[in-house]
């Protein structure tokens, strides 16, 4: 143990002043960075539990006391009698029909282009990765003419369609299917006479599960943290959380001063507003946090 210690010791003393700078310096830049991130969060939790008094003037990072969180908590809860529930349950719509029609669509597509062989693969790989490319805002425009010459705007068609629409899950299926389900363990599936629907359902969908549980974590974060695509094809109470947060924010007279309407909300309200809206992603991300570590590993390496 001693030998060990020594040698340690050693190590570091054998390092020049030019490492020792580069070592402080990315220090530097890490905490700086990470400062930046966390400082709003530790804001944003402590914020719900003043009043808009106490959060001008009390200390930033000073606990108020359970008893204005409490009546914070009833202020949002009344807002525009419960309009916040209706927009929570709008997202938890939108983004849960979403996922499932993202899932059904991405999974085969990413094996059919990784596993077999079938004319316009190539370009069709070629597409996906262009179109991934592509600015989600870019495409809110042409996406809003299609939406509207079906008559699909203001349903929620208008929003799922659109959200299940996710060439990055395609991609990121073919990635593992290709460098981690070996081909000559679906070929034996073949053998045995199992057909190539048997074969993906049976063979590589349970070998896939950690590349399901990704694509899908990505998926629904996406679609919940939109904001751009339901604000114009949604309006009113068919908005999800994103939009009503921005509804609320427009209320909120620091931010809004010539608003002259009957409806005003406060910063703590809005921050308390704004918690809720991502305990949802959190929770999830909690329990699924094993299988999102196993698929962005597993096809790190070819099996």
């Amino acid at each position: 143990m001693s030998a060990t210690n020594s040698s340690l010791t050693a190590r570091r003393s054998e390092r020049s002043p030019g490492q020792w700078l580069w070592r402080v310096l990315g220090a530097s830049i890490t905490v700086i960075f990470v400062s930046f991130f966390v400082i709003p969060i530790v804001w944003l939790l402590f914020a719900p539990t003043k009043d808009a008094r106490q959060l001008l003037l009390d200390f930033p990072f000073s606990f108020g006391s359970f008893g204005t969180l409490a009546e914070n908590w009833a202020s949002l809860v009344a807002y525009q009698d419960g309009l916040v529930w209706t927009w929570l349950g709008n997202s938890a719509l939108y983004s849960g029909a979403a996922l499932v029609l993202t899932l059904v669509i991405s999974i085969p597509c990413g094996y059919a282009l990784a596993l077999t062989e079938f004319k316009g693969r190539k370009l069709l790989l070629a597409t996906t990765l262009i179109v991934m490319l592509i600015p989600n805002t870019a495409l809110v425009l042409p996406v809003f003419l299609e939406l509207s010459a079906v008559d699909l705007i203001g349903s929620p068609l208008a929003v799922i369609l659109p959200y299940s629409f996710f060439p990055f899950g395609v991609y990121l299926t073919y990635i593992y299917f290709s460098t981690t389900v070996p081909r000559d363990l679906l070929d034996a599936g073949r053998l045995d006479g199992a057909g190539e629907f048997r074969v993906f359902t049976q063979v590589a969908m349970p070998l896939a599960v950690p590349v399901i549980a990704l694509v899908g974590f990505f998926s629904f974060v996406a679609n919940w943290t939109n904001y751009f695509l339901p604000f114009v094809t949604v309006p009113g109470k068919g908005a999800p959380i994103q939009v009503g947060l921005a509804e609320m924010l427009a209320n909120v007279p620091q931010f809004n001063p010539t608003n002259a309407g009957s409806t005003t909300i406060e910063l703590p309200v809005l921050a308390l507003g704004t918690l809720l809206s991502v305990a949802p992603v959190l929770i999830l991300f909690l329990f699924s946090q094993r299988f999102l570590v196993t698929g962005m590993t597993a096809g790190g390496t070819k099996g």
